[in-house]
């Protein structure tokens, strides 16, 4: 080991800190003031982010979370055929918008979320599919997927799959949404481009803020009538920004940063690869992995394991099940790896202590 300090907090990609080529970027961002359209900067990123994802137009959000909030509000057409409150939406039950998301989409949309059974891989069960689409005729209907799936280990998803499971939900005339927020590492790990996973959607929210390493802000993306729309949601939810240039600088550093995604991607093995070697150690392979990791450890449940790993300077995330995550990013070093383990290994006789408490964010 190095006498270096390592960073050691795999609770989050978005962990991640402006390195000096992002900030001075920042600095010498051209602004103008995006609520009137005239951000030279803000302008460059979204007109980059439409062309990566292979979609006519995107829009600039604060996170992924308000993005895929509007990609809801704003998939009936306008004016919509139905009243919103007569919206579903269908999505694996175990996806970020379905565990954490639902309260805005029902406060703020009137939606209702019908959350179904997925496969291994983190896609929704075909058959549980079509029973909530068969049980929605009549209503505005919008089919979400996810990739990654970040409670399937970060699973990436192929092409074929979500063509398929689009051409379900549009037999039922749904739009379909693709929460992208960590798309740039399916597409790294599936060896194909953005654009190619994003084709089978409708929309897609691409986040800025995870691995690729800006501070903040996702791209929406998709036809330029349904951007349109977006556009005067996000003003009304609050979320329109003024010089955003700054910020929209560091999205397009990040944008160029995505084929490095592949090295967070092996360190996420050799870490696999590390712990699964720790006696009473259950590490999750998934199909495809990205730079998610979960483990659970024999006699210990999840509290308790984030506690003890705490305590010898290693933060993860609890989740179900007795697993906790590890997420790795751009901050970590191959040093860490051993650090891990051995703090791992510890875990199994070492003393509770007190930290921090969890954090339910991506």
């Amino acid at each position: 080991m190095n006498d270096q300090p390592l960073c050691l907090d795999f609770r989050s990609d978005t962990r991640t800190c402006p390195d000096a080529k992002m900030r001075a970027a920042m600095a010498a961002a051209e602004v103008g003031d995006d609520a009137y359209g005239d951000d030279p900067s803000v302008l460059e990123l979204e007109a980059e982010g439409a062309r990566l994802t292979g979609k006519q137009a995107a829009l600039f959000l604060p996170s992924s979370t308000m993005a895929n909030l509007v990609a809801v509000l704003a998939a009936p057409p306008d004016p919509p055929a139905v009243p919103a409150a007569h919206t579903r939406l269908v999505t694996g039950e175990d996806t970020h918008i379905a565990r954490f998301e639902s309260a805005a989409m029902r406060r703020f949309g009137g939606v209702r979320l019908v959350g179904v059974a997925q496969r291994d891989d983190g896609s929704p069960e075909p058959a549980a599919l079509t029973r909530a689409l068969d049980d929605g005729r009549g209503q505005s209907l919008i089919v979400s997927l996810e990739n990654t799936c970040m409670l399937q280990t970060g699973n990436a998803l192929d092409t074929a799959t979500t063509w398929s499971l689009a051409a379900l939900a549009r037999r039922y005339g749904a739009h379909v949404h693709l929460d992208g927020a960590r798309l740039a590492n399916a597409a790294v790990a599936r060896q194909v481009s953005v654009q190619t996973l994003a084709a089978a959607a409708d929309s897609v929210t691409f986040c800025l803020a995870k691995g690729l390493g800006a501070p903040v802000g996702s791209l929406l993306c998709g036809s330029a009538a349904f951007v349109d729309r977006s556009r005067e949601l996000r003003l009304q939810l609050g979320g329109t920004m003024h010089q955003a240039g700054v910020v929209a600088a560091a999205g397009l550093v990040a944008l160029r940063r995505v084929p490095r995604l592949a090295d967070d991607h092996a360190l996420a093995a050799a870490l696999a690869a590390g712990l699964a070697s720790v006696r009473g150690a259950d590490v999750d392979m998934p199909p495809r992995r990205t730079n998610i990791v979960t483990t659970r450890l024999a006699g210990l449940d999840a509290a308790e394991l984030r506690r003890r790993l705490a305590a010898q300077g290693v933060l993860v995330l609890p989740l179900d099940h007795g697993r906790v995550r590890f997420v790795v990013h751009r901050e970590h070093e191959a040093a860490a790896v051993p650090h891990v383990v051995h703090a791992l290994a510890g875990a199994q006789t070492a003393s509770a202590s007190v930290v921090q408490p969890a954090s339910s964010s991506r």
